[in-house]
C-alpha cells in the first residue's frame, strides 16, 4: 500500500511525551499514530459491518407477538 504524508498540529507537551512513549516502546511517534489510526479505521469498518448486519436481521425477522390492533379498534365509540 502507497504511503503518504499527513501533517498534525498538536500541543508542544503532548508531542513531547508521545515521543516518550515511542522511545520506551523502540518505535516513533509516527509510527505510534500509524497503528492508532489504523486500529481506529478498524474499529469503526467493524462497527459498521456489524450495524449492516443487525439492520438486515432486523428487517428479515418475522414478526413474534406484538400488537396488531389499534386502540380505536378496540372501543366503540
Amino acid at each position: 500500500m502507497a504511503k503518504a504524508n499527513l501533517t498534525l498540529q498538536l500541543d508542544e507537551e503532548v508531542i513531547r511525551r508521545a515521543r516518550i512513549v515511542a522511545a520506551k516502546r523502540g518505535t516513533s511517534v509516527s509510527a505510534l499514530v500509524a497503528r492508532e489510526l489504523a486500529g481506529l479505521v478498524e474499529q469503526d469498518a467493524r462497527y459498521e459491518e456489524a450495524s449492516r448486519r443487525a439492520r438486515e436481521i432486523i428487517a428479515r425477522a418475522t414478526p413474534r407477538g406484538g400488537r396488531s390492533w389499534a386502540r380505536v379498534e378496540l372501543h366503540d365509540r
